[in-house]
């Protein structure tokens, strides 16, 4: 089976605005999801120019605008955006997605309707938060999912003393979980049983982005042809403001598998640096492959 060409990359000159400016939202008091996403989405796509990233904003704004003036209660706003977007324009993600870069775009989650859970759970959440609603997202393991009522741990809630707290799959359909459902969604991703209160945490919008990056990584890290995305994906999360020193030794390895064995072994050397204040014995073997890959140049 043929699978579709994935689109192409930007000019080095327009990749370096976009970076700049993806840097510059991700340090911001208060980072927006939507603009960072879609950064990522023309980092990724060269055909994604200015007119098509407010577009896709003004895309998001005409949808807020098409849901009923505050719903009420977070099970109605649930169901109001269940019947908005997974049933009147059929957002929603099959199997097939997980084979796609573009479902890891969100201007072309927005095109197509389909595409990753966290991508289409921003969808939800952004279109949400625009016309009001109480929604959060939901990092479980395996599978995003979207939250609509208080946040856990604020304060606030009904007249009761329980505030109503409602989560929903945008993946399918924005179909309602119960706790059940949770559980199983979990299970049935990673195998484990059960679901811990750190699960339900709110996922800040960085810790949404880098794990969107971490799809593009792992996408890309199943087709050696595709190392560009890879390294793109990398370079992107190592501006944002926290992100895992091994980031560095990943972008390394991939400069020495794409050939690029100067810069590669100059990454690895710098890297065994940091390392070794912690851990010598470490350092000392990433210095052999910075070795190594030096000798691929004779």
């Amino acid at each position: 089976m043929r699978h579709p060409r994935p689109p192409q990359p930007p000019s080095p000159e327009r990749s370096a605005e976009l970076r700049r400016r993806f840097a510059e939202e991700a340090r911001s008091e208060r980072p927006d999801l939507s603009a960072l996403c879609l950064l990522v989405g023309a980092e990724g796509d060269g055909s994604l120019d200015e007119a098509g990233l407010g577009a896709a904003q003004v895309k998001l704004d005409r949808l807020a605008g098409e849901l009923p003036f505050r719903p009420g209660t977070p099970r109605a706003w649930a169901e109001a955006l269940r019947d908005l977007l997974g049933e009147r324009y059929g957002f929603h993600g099959v199997g097939a997605d997980y084979r796609r870069l573009e479902s890891s775009l969100l201007h072309a989650v927005l095109r197509r309707r389909r595409g990753l859970p966290i991508l289409l759970s921003v969808v939800w959440m952004e279109v949400a938060r625009r016309a009001g609603a109480p929604v959060y997202g939901v990092a479980l393991p395996g599978h995003f999912v979207v939250g609509f009522g208080a946040e856990p741990g604020l304060a606030g809630g009904s007249a009761g003393g329980v505030e109503e707290r409602v989560l929903v799959d945008p993946f399918d359909g924005g179909r309602l979980l119960s706790g059940d459902d949770a559980e199983a969604l979990v299970a049935g991703t990673t195998g484990a049983a059960g679901l811990t209160p750190s699960m339900l945490e709110p996922a800040a919008p960085l810790d949404v982005v880098t794990r969107v990056l971490n799809n593009v990584r792992a996408w890309a890290a199943g087709r050696p042809e595709q190392s560009a995305v890879g390294l793109w994906a990398i370079e992107l999360a190592l501006l944002l403001p926290s992100h895992a020193a091994r980031l560095r030794y990943e972008r390394a390895r991939l400069l020495v598998e794409r050939g690029e064995f100067l810069a590669g072994a100059g990454e690895l050397e710098a890297y065994a640096e940091v390392v070794g204040v912690v851990d010598e014995a470490g350092a000392e073997r990433v210095r052999g492959e910075a070795r190594v890959a030096r000798a691929m140049l004779n």
